[in-house]
């Protein structure tokens, strides 16, 4: 095979594990950007590396890939922007590849909004061996190999990172999709219509709202009573001529599932200008996440109009 066949060949090799390794950079560093940029500066290591000598290809670029991410985790600036109070993830729409595996609870709750945001408690190591083990089942030998570090140094890793992801995790196990539509969808009937008593009736006692101001503010806006969340909701929910205009237009609404979780998308003219998405548990909404800072968005704008629209729930807002 001469040198540009081998290259091309090499190159494939990359791309048949772009998604994979995208989806590893994503639940490391909770940023589609940020995940999107690792992977490439990978792709720059394996075109410089000699090629001939990689064994096992998938084992060497997940070894890359982790330990970019480690390195921008460790970074100053990495640190001043992901300040505990001013960060959210980045949302991604179900069947975005960058979400990944989803055949255990664990891969699944692994790239939950709710999981992305408890493991900035973490510290970059106990992250990458939590993100190994719980999505993408590498064994502590493996992990080992891959982080630099000894197999009894990774099974501690990952007994701090799941007693600590336990300890702050509200609620848990998988809701019924059909019974978590329902309850989005009488939140939103009830924020839209005003109806103070029928939107704390649907929250749970210790429920919290997070909004990212829509990025207008450096720190995370945070609201911890019932009564307190239903009164921003109606006035959130509450369409007027000055929000339409902010949103570039009258916006439909749509019903949608992010990271797995029920929510609901504002879209004028096909660009995802809002997303508020609901974690349940018992039956009620025990968060509310509001995102609608334009960075945040931009991936899945893309993937909503590749998505095709569906039957709005509220037509014009």
């Amino acid at each position: 095979m001469d040198r540009t066949a081998n290259d091309r060949f090499d190159t494939s090799r990359f791309e048949a594990s772009r998604n994979r390794l995208a989806s590893l950079a994503y639940r490391l560093l909770g940023s589609a950007a940020d995940a999107e940029d690792a992977v490439q500066d990978a792709f720059l290591h394996w075109q410089a590396a000699d090629r001939q000598r990689i064994k096992v290809p998938e084992a060497w670029l997940t070894k890359i890939v982790t330990n970019l991410c480690l390195d921008r985790l460790r970074s100053a600036q990495a640190r001043r922007e992901r300040t505990v109070g001013a960060w959210l993830p980045e949302p991604l729409l179900d069947g975005d590849p960058m979400l990944g595996p989803a055949d255990t609870f664990e891969q699944r709750e692994s790239v939950s909004l709710a999981v992305l945001t408890l493991v900035e408690r973490l510290s970059p190591l106990e992250r990458a061996v939590y993100v190994l083990r719980e999505a993408f089942s590498h064994n502590h030998a493996e992990i080992a190999e891959i982080l630099d570090i000894t197999e009894s140094a990774s099974q501690q890793h990952l007994h701090r990172a799941r007693h600590r992801i336990t300890a702050a995790r509200r609620g848990g196990g998988e809701v019924d999709p059909a019974s978590a539509r329902r309850i989005v969808e009488e939140f939103l009937a009830a924020a839209t219509s005003g109806r103070t008593e029928r939107l704390v009736a649907l929250l749970t006692d210790d429920a919290t709202a997070i909004s990212d101001g829509a990025g207008l503010t450096e720190k995370l806006l945070r609201y911890d009573t019932p009564q307190r969340i239903a009164a921003i909701a109606r006035a959130g929910f509450t369409s007027t001529p000055a929000k339409q205009r902010l949103a570039g237009g009258i916006s439909a609404v749509h019903y949608a599932l992010v990271n797995g979780a029920p929510a609901i998308l504002f879209v004028p003219d096909g660009k995802v200008v809002g997303a508020v998405t609901f974690d349940i548990t018992g039956g009620k909404i025990a968060t509310v996440r509001g995102i609608a800072a334009p960075a945040r968005l931009v991936r899945l704008t893309e993937a909503w109009r590749q998505h095709g629209p569906d039957t709005p729930l509220i037509t014009q807002w």
